[in-house]
């Protein structure tokens, strides 16, 4: 069996050493992407819930970048969210921000009891870009 074409963001984030995943694989032409969270470089969460939601988009952007994507190329998105019927509005406001514009992916959001001491979660399938003949 081959192995994993993972993808690394140029500042690794030490949440994927201490739990044992990669950020993202690449895979008959797609990016799946693990659920990027908003930690600092060390892997402590960002206390403020707002800051958390962007550091996770830039953190999920740097991957999509690094494999050569954007935002934009995202088919399919699932967030994960502590308490959604106090933060939900917040955090979708924010993630407007980022979203781009429509057509949009699809996505799912699901309420969660725990994620490791983070309030917000989003992990993604973008559509790799297709190879330049040559």
């Amino acid at each position: 069996m081959p192995r994993r074409d993972a993808v690394f963001p140029p500042a690794r984030h030490a949440l994927y050493e201490k739990h044992r995943y990669s950020p993202a694989v690449r895979s008959n032409g797609f990016l799946f992407v693990s659920g990027q969270v908003g930690s600092r470089p060390d892997g402590s969460p960002e206390p403020d819930l707002e800051a958390q939601v962007r550091l996770a988009f830039e953190n999920l952007n740097a991957i999509l970048a690094e494999a050569g994507c954007s935002f934009d190329d995202v088919i399919d998105a699932t967030v994960f969210v502590v308490d959604p019927e106090s933060s939900f509005e917040k955090i979708w406001h924010i993630a407007a921000d980022y979203w781009g514009e429509a057509p949009h992916p699809t996505a799912t959001a699901i309420g969660v009891t725990w994620l490791s001491g983070f309030r917000f979660e989003i992990k993604v399938v973008a559509k790799l870009p297709e190879p330049v003949a040559g």
